[in-house]
């Protein structure tokens, strides 16, 4: 069972966690399921917060819906 005391749990471990400090990532319920949704730098990274979420929350069901970012250095030059 989820409630905003659990939205809130979540996103204050998302925000505070030494490792993750992510503020960027939405919390919703849907149903009886919990939705993280952002985007992050990197598969790791997304991998990381999923572990960390299904690790402190274990009785809920969580949905990583968390894209990746591409950054890459330009090989091309930008005409302008």
């Amino acid at each position: 069972m989820t409630d905003e005391y659990t939205e809130a749990g979540l996103q204050r471990l998302l925000a505070e966690h030494p490792h993750i400090a992510e503020q960027g990532i939405q919390v919703a319920r849907r149903e009886h399921v919990v939705v993280l949704t952002g985007e992050v730098e990197s598969d790791q990274r997304r991998a990381e917060i999923c572990r960390l979420v299904t690790e402190n929350f274990p009785d809920i069901e969580v949905h990583c819906d968390i894209g990746v970012i591409r950054n890459h250095v330009p090989v091309d030059h930008e005409e302008l």
